[in-house]
């Protein structure tokens, strides 16, 4: 059976989508930051600091090549992954992939949430960080529309509606 690869812009839910997915499928879950972060014994914001963005998309692309060979598995992708080097062709040909698709506006309001140190929007005010992801959306979504299957997760904002999601993925790839 084909994995699960989920992809989407930062705050879309694809860790937390992917967990419950995985859950519920009986699959292992992967986060592609976790993992390169526990091989490098680094946090993504180090390497980032250390090696700069394309010394992190070089770790990223391999990473990404090692953790998708695991069979029947569930991985969320970074917000860059599918946009760098022929990430999104490969994600294509070794899995399922699936983009979480929400609005700028929600994007944002879920990082502000979370309150999650995270290198591309560290120390912006919330008007930047809705410029800065509107721009940066619109350079990525051509990337991201790529994937096999687009799922809204706009209202990804409760527990049933992360069900919901969670369903609809379930749905769409027919499991």
């Amino acid at each position: 059976m084909k994995s699960i690869i989920l992809i989407g812009y930062m705050g879309s839910g694809k860790t937390t989508v992917g967990k419950q997915l995985a859950a519920a499928l009986g699959r292992t879950f992967y986060d592609l930051d976790w993992y390169i972060e526990t091989r490098y014994h680094s946090t993504v914001a180090q390497i980032f600091a250390e090696k700069g963005e394309e010394g992190f998309r070089q770790i990223e692309k391999s990473m990404l090549h090692e953790v998708a060979e695991f069979e029947d598995i569930v991985l969320s992708c970074g917000g860059g992954t599918p946009c760098f080097f022929d990430n999104m062709d490969y994600i294509n040909s070794v899995g399922e992939s699936v983009y979480l698709k929400a609005t700028p506006q929600v994007l944002a309001e879920h990082l502000r949430m979370r309150k999650v140190e995270r290198p591309l929007i560290k120390g912006k005010s919330e008007e930047e960080l809705l410029e800065y992801i509107q721009t940066s959306l619109k350079q990525r979504e051509p990337y991201y529309l790529k994937a096999e299957h687009i799922i809204d997760v706009t209202l990804l904002d409760n527990y049933d509606k992360l069900q919901t999601s969670v369903h609809l993925i379930r749905e769409e790839l027919g499991l």
